[in-house]
């Protein structure tokens, strides 16, 4: 069976976390997964857009030319036909980017976003500079400069992204149907009076991933890199079951999710006694 534990391995995962290009770290140094969108999404999407636009400078052309009919003047129509492009070409995509918060017709429909490097909506500049430097990489060149651009970077940034800050956000990502594994019934009576302390978020990560990724490994690599895990998650825990190493990780995180669901509703449950006070007002005001 093929190995696929490299992605797992304690000293590697350190590496990727810590070089990921799709880790986005927030004010409040959380780090978040985010997925930048791959360029041929990002081809399609800008194929779509593109096409739109020149259809609306070619929709108002074609006005222009039934209003006027054979009294149409070269010179106003030359000034027209320049004053479309850039309408068509320039200004409708700032006023789509920015209204839409980084979307588009295209983007849409491949399922992607425009953000800041940080995460943020784009504004009217971030939007005028990639409509701006698209004139160049994707109307003069046929797309040929964005593409070596988005080539050469690992968000496949264009060169209006590299100007204004922003990167294509993928944001249909398929919905998560794995079923998380269960508390083993042995361990059930252990689970009721264990303390399991706050796992650091990079070590809950890598027991996450590798409970969703055991059943591909071989059985020299499950068992150690459960050991391994096991290892870390230990000081973490009191008292320690008598059991084997994945059988611990499973019990570990069953716990720990079953504890978290709990304490959310218990929120809800706190939040929806205080809804009559918070949401009404003092002294039966102005029912009195």
């Amino acid at each position: 069976m093929k190995e696929t534990a490299r992605p797992i391995d304690r000293a590697d995962s350190r590496d990727t976390d810590s070089n990921r290009d799709d880790e986005l770290v927030t004010g409040e140094a959380v780090a978040l997964d985010v997925r930048p969108a791959s360029i041929i999404l990002r081809a399609a999407g800008s194929i779509i857009d593109t096409l739109a636009y020149v259809a609306l400078y070619l929709l108002l052309l074609l006005a222009y030319f039934l209003s006027v009919a054979d009294s149409a003047d070269p010179a106003l129509t030359q000034a027209f036909s320049i004053v479309a492009l850039v309408f068509a070409l320039l200004i409708v995509p700032v006023l789509v980017e920015t209204l839409a918060h980084g979307r588009s017709l295209g983007k849409l429909a491949v399922g992607a976003r425009i953000v800041r490097d940080d995460g943020g909506a784009i504004s009217l500049r971030h939007a005028f500079i990639r409509a701006l430097t698209g004139l160049l990489e994707i109307i003069m060149t046929l797309g040929g400069l964005a593409a070596i651009t988005a080539l050469l970077n690992g968000r496949s940034k264009r060169l209006g992204d590299l100007l204004a800050g922003t990167y294509s956000q993928h944001e249909r990502v398929p919905r998560n149907r794995e079923i998380p594994r269960p508390l083993p019934e042995a361990l059930r009576p252990w689970s009721q009076t264990v303390d399991i302390a706050r796992l650091p978020d990079r070590l809950a990560r890598r027991v996450a991933q590798y409970l969703r990724q055991s059943s591909h490994l071989t059985p020299q690599t499950r068992q150690r890199l459960a050991e391994s895990l096991a290892a870390e998650v230990t000081p973490y825990v009191s008292p320690l079951p008598d059991a084997p190493a994945e059988f611990f990780l499973v019990a570990v995180a069953a716990v720990r999710r079953e504890r978290e669901y709990t304490a959310l509703l218990l929120e809800r449950e706190r939040l929806a006694r205080l809804a009559p006070v918070l949401t009404g007002l003092p002294h039966g005001f102005p029912n009195r």
